[in-house]
């Protein structure tokens, strides 16, 4: 029997989960889905397991996101989720409950903070912390966030992008917008609906996104193409078409620029001596959206900004929360420091 303490940190997306156990790294990454049969109430599989049911189900079994646009949407679910990950992460040999640090959205609202810390609590963590995700992203790309010096962290996660100026360890100016990669997914989805008369899935949708999905179409990408199945709403049929990476451009233009909207009001209300820092810095994109191709050449257009993408973006905010559990007084100073927000 193990009695030592164990520090747990929890990317909780609104499309993947990753845990974070301090002194052994990442040691869980995978699809935030919960499979349901709603006639016992019992869970039938969490994550990469559910994940392969969604759009596939009979009709007593759901398989279902508990979270959306980055916050908690079914609380019950969530729960359960949390403890089936906690427990696979750490096993159930521990007399000592873990403490846990949890990241949310920065422009989460007190009711769904308190949401995700007693969510956390009540999946068997002893402590729960929260902190913001732009400053857990910052600390997982390497960003000194303690010196007098401002960075811009854009992180885009699956339900929400939070745009931040960080400086002396706080975020000075910030936003959060209600996009991500979901968003992109269902941009796909309801333009090949309008254009071609297909209803495809979510993961179809995300498959086009990550092969052929871009950007910024350029001489490179031009003209790549993905077969994709679906229903024929005029007849009923299965049918397969193909898809273009212009027409994938063409899809997901709103989403997109959304977020360059996001970075330029938040560029636009920085301190004149931190966006001077900026020009010199950059723009560090984190999250699993930054890898939509050309993002970032689009981004860096837009703004006249050189844009980095972080070093395995998609781990970069459980790796802070690793860094966070080093230092557990940072959380008392920093995680509840007020920022101007747009």
């Amino acid at each position: 029997m193990c009695l030592y303490q164990e520090d747990i940190g929890v990317d909780l997306g609104t499309a993947t989960v990753l845990l974070f156990r301090k002194g052994q790294g990442i040691v869980l990454n995978e699809p935030s889905v919960v499979a349901i049969d709603k006639n016992t109430d019992k869970i039938i599989a969490v994550g990469e397991d559910a994940r392969s049911m969604l759009g596939r189900t009979p009709g007593n079994i759901v398989a279902t996101r508990p979270l959306r646009n980055g916050v908690i949407a079914d609380y019950d679910t969530t729960e359960r989720m949390l403890t089936h990950f906690i427990n696979k992460a750490i096993g159930k040999r521990f007399l000592i409950k873990p403490r846990v640090v949890v990241c949310i959205p920065i422009g989460a609202t007190d009711v769904e903070e308190r949401a995700v810390r007693q969510a956390a609590l009540n999946s068997g963590a002893r402590e729960a912390y929260i902190i913001e995700e732009p400053l857990a992203a910052a600390l997982g790309a390497g960003i000194n966030i303690g010196s007098p010096t401002g960075n811009m962290v854009v992180d885009i996660g699956g339900g929400t992008c939070d745009v931040a100026v960080l400086s002396l360890g706080g975020v000075v100016c910030n936003t959060m917008l209600r996009v991500g990669g979901d968003h992109f997914d269902e941009a796909i989805i309801r333009y090949i609906r309008k254009e071609h008369n297909l209803m495809i899935g979510e993961r179809s949708a995300e498959e086009i996104k990550i092969k052929i999905g871009t950007a910024l179409v350029t001489n490179e990408n031009r003209g790549q193409t993905i077969g994709v199945r679906g229903r024929d709403l005029i007849t009923g049929l299965p049918k397969t078409i193909d898809i273009t990476s212009e027409e994938s451009w063409l899809a997901i233009q709103e989403p997109v620029f959304s977020i360059i909207e996001g970075i330029r009001k938040v560029l636009e209300i920085t301190p004149p001596e931190l966006a001077a820092d900026i020009v010199n810095n950059g723009i560090v994109m984190t999250g699993g959206g930054s890898l939509l191709d050309g993002l970032d050449v689009l981004v860096s257009k837009m703004t006249n900004l050189p844009v980095h993408i972080a070093e395995d973006p998609i781990a970069c905010v459980a790796r802070g929360t690793g860094k966070v559990l080093n230092e557990m007084t940072y959380l008392h100073s920093n995680s509840s420091a007020k920022s101007r927000m747009v």
